[in-house]
């Protein structure tokens, strides 16, 4: 079974450390996105998630949102699952969104990616 806390790396070499879940499914941790590493400016991040529970899935859901935080005003949202790859490994597959703010309503059409 997948364990989601501990230390993740993505393809574009982002980081992100997910603290022990709790009994509720909830968890917490810190992103580091590539960005702020290309910029010189690296900066933790605050996310915070949860996880379906463990006992009704062998490969569980989850979901998690970043606050970016002093490079950014948007706010990100990740959805996934865990699984374990044929060698052994943990792989997380996720799908996000991009959520930055826009002066007016006419413009929400180019706010999310």
């Amino acid at each position: 079974q997948c364990d989601l806390s501990g230390l993740w790396r993505n393809e574009q070499e982002s980081l992100m450390e997910i603290s022990a879940l709790r009994d509720d499914g909830s968890f917490q941790g810190k992103y580091l996105t590539r960005v702020t590493l290309s910029s010189g400016c690296i900066r933790m991040s605050p996310l915070r998630g949860a996880q379906q529970d463990l006992g009704e899935a062998a490969w569980p859901t989850f979901g998690f949102t970043v606050r970016w935080e002093r490079f950014s005003n948007a706010t990100a949202v990740f959805v996934g699952q865990c699984f374990v790859d044929t060698g052994g490994k943990e792989v997380l597959a996720t799908t996000w969104l991009l959520r930055e703010p826009v002066g007016s309503l006419e413009d929400d059409w180019r706010a999310t990616r």
